[in-house]
């Protein structure tokens, strides 16, 4: 899934036929790509323009020369086999959505913590880290289901995954995404009790029936970005947030900034579910898979989803100007004025305007 930071480099040949072309091109990838870095929207850069490029393969940095991770006869040695599968390993986990995973699960556990300091123990920071870690196994068995089934896609859309790449056979792919399932339903079970467990249930069962046939919910455009938006914005945040209150011995009940910082979650997760596919255009035709930017184009969507993030930050400054018992103005206004100033510049600029399809 996609609901997150090394670009990969294409050398361009010695002639360029149009150097107003490349630029164009230049300035839309990097633009579009800064302003949607943090929220894990592209991963990496992808071509979004028709300029020829060399025949010759690139590779990221972070793959070793020899791919062949564990591959029979290598004459290299064990530790730079094992380096390469760790690194393997770690690519197949799609670290940016690791990092948002983590980022809103600190957000919602300082939430709770600040609204009940009184009730903090040493004693729930193990419950806490183990909590981290099933959400990890969580994520990893979503992204990495996708790539086992996505294979085929992935070497024309994004050559650098592990399994695309050959760096990760699909039996080890199969072992991971396995441990990470069994690894997380253990540790929510064991841990959080029943209703926590069906929540994190239902977030693996949305992920799989996203990208397993026969289902194979990614070829539909709406139950796409549905799926990505529940997954990563109402279950984490709402699951997280009542686990917390849990652990502290606390009923849920819903408060101001919480129910802001998950809708503001939930609206960004929106725009990663219609946005994640636009540099990913031409292998989702080639294997007939209808996305957002296939049906309506790039640039719509480019558009469509900047305007939703503008209305996010929009209602984030109205809420702290009507709202000022429940939010710190002197941080909110200023920090979401400066994202939606930024947005607003990068249109003027024409960075969004000059993706083309």
């Amino acid at each position: 899934m996609e609901l997150s930071l090394s670009p990969t480099a294409h050398r361009l040949p010695s002639t360029i036929p149009s150097l107003k072309s490349a630029i164009v091109c230049t300035k839309a990838t990097l633009g579009f790509s800064t302003y949607f870095h943090s929220i894990g929207l592209q991963h990496h850069q992808h071509k979004c323009c028709s300029i020829p490029v060399s025949k010759r393969p690139q590779r990221p940095t972070s793959i070793r020369a020899c791919t062949g991770v564990g591959a029979a006869g290598s004459d290299r040695p064990l530790v730079e086999r094992i380096l390469d599968l760790k690194d393997a390993c770690w690519r197949f986990l799609r670290p940016h959505t690791i990092r948002g995973t983590a980022l809103g699960s600190f957000a919602l556990v300082a939430r709770a913590l600040i609204e009940h300091t009184n009730l903090i123990k040493w004693s729930l920071l193990f419950k806490a880290f183990s909590g981290l870690f099933a959400l990890i196994c969580g994520n990893g068995y979503i992204v990495g289901i996708n790539q086992i089934y996505d294979i085929s896609i992935d070497k024309v859309n994004k050559p650098y995954l592990p399994i695309a790449a050959g760096d990760l056979s699909v039996q080890s792919a199969w072992f991971l995404v396995i441990f990470f399932a069994v690894a997380g339903l253990f540790i929510v079970g064991f841990n959080f009790g029943p209703f926590i467990l069906s929540l994190y249930t239902l977030g693996l069962f949305l992920g799989t029936i996203y990208s397993v046939p026969p289902l194979r919910m990614k070829r539909f455009p709406v139950a796409a970005f549905l799926i990505i938006a529940t997954v990563r914005g109402f279950l984490l945040n709402f699951g997280v947030y009542y686990a917390t209150r849990a652990a502290l011995g606390l009923a849920f009940e819903w408060s101001s900034p919480v129910v802001f910082i998950t809708t503001f979650v939930t609206f960004f997760a929106l725009v990663i579910a219609i946005t994640k596919d636009l540099p990913d255009v031409e292998g989702d035709r080639k294997y007939q898979i209808s996305t957002f930017a296939t049906k309506l184009g790039v640039r719509n969507i480019a558009f469509l989803g900047s305007g939703i993030l503008l209305m996010n930050y929009i209602v984030s400054v109205l809420a702290a100007i009507y709202m000022p018992q429940d939010f710190r103005r002197w941080l909110l206004i200023p920090a979401h004025m400066t994202f939606a100033i930024s947005l607003i510049y990068q249109f003027e600029g024409g960075e969004v305007g000059g993706i083309n399809e």
